[in-house]
Formats: structure tokens, sequence, C-alpha cells
């Protein structure tokens, strides 16, 4: 047995559920809409979240029946990290594909689940839900959350 962490070793692809799972850092900036210009195909960010995310844990309300209450969410996978461009660059899913690792404030790292929150990495109070919104346009964002 290895003294490696397993997302060292263990291909993306290869990973247990509870690995793939695990990987998660709780940020919830996957579950904050996006605008794509379809002309340019350029990615807008915005600060509205999806109706299921917890604006005070980051997590979703409904997590193993979210796709049947927001039949657009993402079950994010393997494969899919090659075309989903809007992914932060802080997401540990995108880092571990890119091959840069964990970032040290990950929860797997860190070994504080809160961590992600502590380094101002989550959504955490930085959010409206979209059940408060109206046009998404005007809750476009510079930069990530």
């Amino acid at each position: 047995m290895s003294d490696e962490p397993f997302w060292e070793t263990v291909p993306l692809w290869r990973m247990t559920r509870p690995q793939w799972e695990s990987l998660c850092d709780g940020c919830g900036k996957c579950c904050v809409h996006k605008l794509e210009d379809d002309e340019s195909g350029k990615i807008y960010p915005t600060n509205v979240a999806c109706r299921l995310l917890d604006s005070r844990t980051a997590q979703c309300k409904d997590y193993p029946n979210r796709r049947a209450q927001v039949p657009d969410c993402v079950r994010l996978t393997p494969a899919k990290l090659d075309t989903i461009d809007w992914l932060p660059a802080s997401c540990a899913y995108l880092r571990i594909h890119r091959g840069q690792g964990l970032a040290d404030w990950h929860p797997l790292v860190s070994g504080d689940p809160a961590s992600v929150h502590h380094a101002g990495i989550s959504v955490i109070g930085k959010t409206v839900s979209e059940d408060d919104v109206g046009d998404l346009e005007n809750h476009i964002i510079e930069g990530e959350l």
C-alpha cells in the first residue's frame, strides 16, 4: 500500500465514487450561474446561485436528487473535464486533471472541512439565489467569486 494520497496515485477515471466525491472542495462555484456570449463564446460569471445551493454552507440542499429538481445540473465526470470551460481554476477536479495537485486549503490536504471557506475560496456570503433575481445579465461580475 502506498503512503501517497489517492489523488496523487489513482487516475481520475479509476477513482471510486467516494474518492471522486471527496475531491469536491465544497466551494460552491460550480453551482453559480454563468452566461455565455453566443457570438464570442466568452463565459461571464454571475453572483447568482442555483436555488438548491445553501448560501450559508455552499453545499447543495438536495445533492442526491439535484438533477430531478434542476434538470440542467451538470454531473461532473472525468470525461467532461476537457469540454467544460466554466469550472474555476481552483476546482480540485480540474487541478488534478491538469496535474497541479490539490491546493493547500483543500479539505483533503488541510484535514479541515472548513478550510476552503477560511481561505475565502467558497461562495459563502457572495451569492444571491436565482429565486431572488430577474435578469441574470444584471448580476454579471468581474473575475471569479
